[in-house]
């Protein structure tokens, strides 16, 4: 028996509002904002067209927070990638207590960032751990602290990111390595293939899809930094990002929600093209493999 057209409306009518109310209709009209100076006390708003856009290329603060973003996703990706791929190699190979370092690795993913970044933010304080092993090492740390120092505060940030991210992204690389069958490598193997061989001939064109999967995620989580930033310098000391300067411009300062609105969408666009960009060149590169 097959429920009627109206019967299937009314039980999706309650995931339909909340669509609507809580996504569609905020997504429209923040992209409708972006054309307007509407700000948060004003009793009125006028249509200003594409102002708040061209006022963006020319804002100091914005191309600076926009450098920042592009340092960090630059910065993070690669590395992320790179570590989650090896420690997924390592811990799928059988050996004792490989449970526990699989769980080790996955821990800090799905631990709350705000508490991540408050510990890192002692760890990377003057007289802190870090500092302490930066002395034993031979180097001089920041006089003031690591996030204190516009030379190191983003990227002490970054290499937080990364020290969170890779176990999630290694939990997703070993599932795609689980999902190569073993029947490939001994073929390979008794045709005298090595090691690094079977690697670059299987595993990395075999896990193509979840590299893509990984990359285009990672990418997008990147562009969105904003915890960190907040809860470890508040966007001092050359940290601001993009959503930071949203977030300042929006909620915090300036109460400019059309042109905060702007930018979010400007982010949006950027995040689109980076999207597309590695899709296309991954794909490109199944050939290579």
């Amino acid at each position: 028996m097959s429920l009627r057209p109206s019967s299937n409306l009314a039980l999706s009518s309650p995931w339909l509002i909340t669509f609507v109310l809580f996504w569609l209709f905020p997504l429209v009209y923040s992209l409708v904002m972006g054309f307007t100076d509407y700000q948060l006390l004003a009793r009125s708003y006028n249509w200003i067209g594409w102002d708040n856009y061209r006022e963006l290329f020319i804002d100091p603060d914005f191309l600076a927070a926009l450098k920042n973003t592009f340092v960090f996703v630059l910065g993070t990706i690669p590395v992320t990638t790179v570590v989650a791929l090896l420690l997924a190699l390592m811990v799928s190979r059988r050996f004792r207590g490989r449970s526990f370092f699989r769980a080790g690795y996955f821990l800090p993913s799905v631990t709350s960032m705000v508490v991540i970044a408050l510990i890192f933010t002692n760890l990377y304080q003057r007289g802190g751990y870090v500092a302490l092993l930066t002395e034993l090492v031979g180097l001089t740390p920041p006089e003031h602290g690591f996030l204190y120092d516009s030379s190191t505060a983003l990227l002490s940030i970054m290499a937080m990111d990364v020290w969170m991210s890779v176990g999630y992204y290694m939990l997703i690389f070993l599932a795609g390595l689980k999902a190569i069958p073993e029947e490939l490598y001994e073929a390979a193997e008794l045709a005298g293939a090595g090691r690094w061989r079977r690697f670059w001939s299987i595993t990395l064109p075999l896990l193509r899809p979840v590299a893509l999967f990984i990359v285009v995620i990672n990418t997008i989580k990147s562009f969105q930094v904003f915890v960190e930033i907040f809860v470890m310098t508040r966007g001092k000391f050359d940290t601001a990002t993009v959503v930071y300067f949203v977030y300042e411009q929006g909620l915090q300062t300036q109460f400019r929600f059309g042109y905060a609105s702007a930018a979010s969408y400007l982010l949006f666009v950027i995040i689109a093209v980076f999207s597309i960009i590695q899709m296309i060149l991954l794909r490109r590169r199944q050939s290579v493999w």
